[in-house]
């Protein structure tokens, strides 16, 4: 139960540099399990979700050396019951079904774990694993799974968008026989960066950013080196903190074609918007920003992992705005939390409606979930007084050396712990 203390209000501005993705790194070091030869994987972030996805792999027998790089030989993988406390730990360790099976023809997981931000079922993971030729049952909260020889090959047709299950068929279908096409598939960054990995070590996996994903069964993979992309919502969240606080920030490091419809709405908040091939900058020119409504869906619809930033910033710009979430129904925990801090906000099923006050106040907050904490943050940076932010260990799920960024921005930050 680590705490933050801050100090506000600041502004914050300056450089950032932006770690790698977070999203696109745990699929991609599950993925891992389908090699057998040594492989080597650049920018990986240091956050609590990856030290616990080693950790998984570890325990089943893979060799991982962690120095700049990570270097991971999963030929003596052994296990296909990783222990459940770490599986329980994150969302994540559902992908770990198709490599366990495909390498080993059983698997013995708990249910996943990760943050509490509504309903997340598996029954797509399960199906879709079905349908490639997996046996599953499901036994007190555990999901024993095991294929005679090899995946199948198949059309699948998701009846909803789903970037986990997406994941989950492709890593499936790598090594399958024949061809599984993918239909109504999710288009996240993320999920081009794992089919570019996999494709650099062998696989063939083609249409990934389109609702058609064709993959054609290899027989085997080979090792290789591989640079996990930058994190856009990081990136994201750094520009949302410039906006409120009138400023200028440059986020290094990052691809901005990731953002697209992120920097739209900063644009229509009245911020000066800059772009290069690897870094972009907001600059809101000492103006307050003014507010914009916000519908949130999936790729390239306007991500859920940005929207309680765009929720403070509504709450500090001129104007009213609503902002709708159609991904997760428990995603607005944080509200009365900024209530608490001075917001103007009705909260209704899964609408909020903003009216923005011109400054926000300090107060003792609990933070619910990833980017809940993060928000609660900058909340406090742009308050008057001294914010206390309690349980900010899901902030380290997603954010790397957070406090030391801010610092650099300007801000007056302390951690506490316990």
């Amino acid at each position: 139960m680590d705490k933050f203390i801050i100090k506000g209000p600041v502004k914050l501005k300056g450089q950032v540099i932006i770690s790698g993705s977070k999203n696109a790194a745990l699929p991609i070091l599950f993925a891992s399990l389908l090699i057998k030869e040594p492989i080597e994987i650049k920018n990986i972030p240091k956050l609590k979700d990856i030290d616990i996805a080693i950790k998984i792999l570890i325990k089943l027998g893979v060799n991982i050396k962690k120095k700049k790089t990570l270097r991971i030989d999963s030929s003596s993988l052994l296990r296909y019951n990783p222990p459940s406390y770490l599986i329980k730990l994150i969302r994540a360790s559902i992908w770990i079904l198709g490599p366990l099976l495909t390498r080993l023809g059983k698997v013995n997981i708990a249910f996943p774990g990760g943050c509490s931000i509504g309903n997340r079922p598996i029954d797509l993971h399960i199906n879709s694993l079905q349908i490639l030729g997996a046996k599953i049952n499901i036994k007190k909260n555990h999901i024993q799974g095991y294929i005679k020889k090899k995946f199948q090959g198949k059309i699948i047709r998701m009846k909803n968008v789903s970037v986990g299950a997406t994941i989950t068929i492709i890593l499936a279908a790598t090594l399958a026989c024949s061809i599984t096409i993918i239909e109504n598939a999710a288009k996240e960054p993320e999920i081009k960066d794992l089919a570019n990995f996999l494709n650099k070590m062998g696989a063939n996996i083609q249409g990934v950013g389109t609702n058609k994903i064709i993959i054609k069964g290899v027989k085997k993979l080979k090792g290789g080196i591989y640079t996990i992309i930058s994190d856009r919502i990081e990136t994201g969240t750094f520009l949302v903190a410039a906006a409120i606080c009138k400023s200028k920030i440059l986020c290094k490091n990052t691809n901005p074609n990731d953002l697209n419809i992120v920097l739209q709405k900063l644009k229509k908040t009245g911020a000066e918007i800059k772009t290069g091939k690897n870094w972009c900058s907001i600059n809101m020119h000492g103006q307050r920003p003014k507010s914009v409504n916000i519908t949130t869906g999936p790729y390239p619809k306007f991500p859920t992992d940005m929207q309680s930033q765009f929720a403070l910033l509504n709450l500090v710009s001129n104007g009213i705005s609503i902002i709708k979430e159609n991904i997760f129904e428990n995603r607005f925990m944080y509200v009365p939390e900024l209530i608490r801090m001075g917001a103007n906000v009705i909260l209704k099923n899964n609408m909020l409606k903003c009216k923005g006050v011109k400054s926000l106040s300090s107060a003792e907050v609990m933070a619910t979930d990833l980017r809940s904490s993060v928000t609660l943050v900058l909340a406090g940076c742009i308050a008057s007084g001294i914010t206390i932010i309690n349980n900010i260990s899901h902030i380290d799920r997603g954010y790397e050396n957070i406090e030391n960024k801010l610092s650099n921005l300007g801000a007056h930050i302390q951690r506490i712990k316990y």
